[in-house]
């Protein structure tokens, strides 16, 4: 074997969504910050991020977390979330992959019956807290960015769901935050293509309609995802995150959880203190509490904590043959829709 690069990585899920970690065969990105090195994989050079997500070594059902050393020095460890369309400055569920896979590696000491870690991301730092017990990682708790509202009540108009209205939050990425019942149909399995198709639709509306920016971080200048809610009793919502190119988050999705916590806040429906759960298309649970509040460019923001479990399955390696013709990766429609026809590969 003549390999020119290998990868070790930690197979995890979090309440079923895939969030694999690279453990080593990475150094570190060029860029003086977290925010700086997202940008240089989204702007500079995505061979990385290819190789990982996509075909033939990646799947539609993945993300991977890039571990590389934090800039912030107060930090224990930094990671960018890298999917199929780009690297992300977030992600809740990816969070909680990489604390599990640093405290049951050993990377870092595991304190039972609990253990804190700082974690940085593009995003900012996040405050990780782990049950452990008997070397297992029983339960991670984040105290997430801060989240806020950007908009309430917006509106597009789709061809095939015709007008919808939206909210505009940011919870570690922008969401376009809407209620399900509008598109006539529930979060069950059996709607997976049809909310795929309205989040696709969404997204692209509400992002042609509406530009935001995050005001302390510019490279955060878009939405990033669909979130659908629909609400279950007075403290349960099921939501259903919808993902470039055509899947949904099999977790109940923590930077959308905190962003849902936002706009239940703004409407006076989630108090500081208050608890609910979020729960998954397959029925995997998120606890969310709000702890405070604070401002963000003078925006009322909260502070929102968002814990969940998370299981390794595995171990495996990646490695580049010089020859592979198919090094920067594809993806076809058979799996990854009609939008995976956007990614150039020949």
């Amino acid at each position: 074997m003549r390999w020119k690069k290998t990868l070790q990585l930690l197979d995890v899920h979090c309440e079923g969504e895939v969030g694999k970690v690279v453990t080593s065969g990475i150094y570190d990105i060029p860029g003086q910050t977290m925010t700086e090195k997202m940008d240089y994989i989204n702007k500079v050079d995505d061979s990385l991020r290819r190789f990982v997500c996509l075909e033939p070594r990646g799947a539609v059902n993945q993300t991977v977390n890039l571990m590389i050393p934090p800039c912030d020095p107060s930090a224990d460890a930094g990671f960018i979330v890298l999917q199929a369309d780009e690297a992300h400055p977030m992600s809740g569920a990816n969070t909680m992959c990489v604390a599990n896979a640093l405290l049951e590696t050993g990377m870092i000491e595991m304190q039972e019956p609990k253990t804190v870690l700082r974690l940085e991301a593009p995003a900012g730092i996040v405050t990780a807290t782990a049950e452990c017990k008997d070397g297992k990682c029983e339960r991670v708790s984040l105290d997430m960015i801060p989240s806020f509202v950007d908009a309430l009540d917006q509106t597009v108009t789709t061809e095939e769901w015709g007008e919808v209205t939206f909210d505009i939050a940011f919870g570690g990425v922008f969401y376009a935050v809407v209620a399900v019942e509008q598109l006539g149909i529930s979060i069950t399995p059996e709607h997976t293509a049809d909310l795929v198709r309205a989040g696709m639709a969404m997204k692209e509306a509400a992002n042609a309609a509406y530009d935001v920016q995050h005001p302390e971080i510019p490279s955060i200048d878009h939405i990033a995802y669909a979130i659908f809610v629909e609400r279950l009793d007075a403290n349960t919502i099921r939501t259903c995150c919808t993902l470039w190119p055509g899947r949904v988050d099999r977790s109940p999705c923590g930077t959308g959880s905190s962003a849902i916590s936002a706009v239940l806040h703004k409407r006076g429906e989630l108090a500081v203190g208050e608890e609910m759960t979020t729960v998954s298309i397959i029925g995997s649970r998120f606890r969310v509490s709000l702890t405070g509040e604070t401002e963000v460019d003078g925006k009322t923001a909260v502070l929102p904590n968002v814990s969940g479990r998370c299981w390794t399955y595995g171990m495996s390696q990646l490695a580049l043959d010089p020859d592979d013709p198919f090094r920067d990766g594809f993806a076809l429609p058979d799996a990854w829709g009609p939008e995976a026809m956007h990614i150039k590969w020949e």
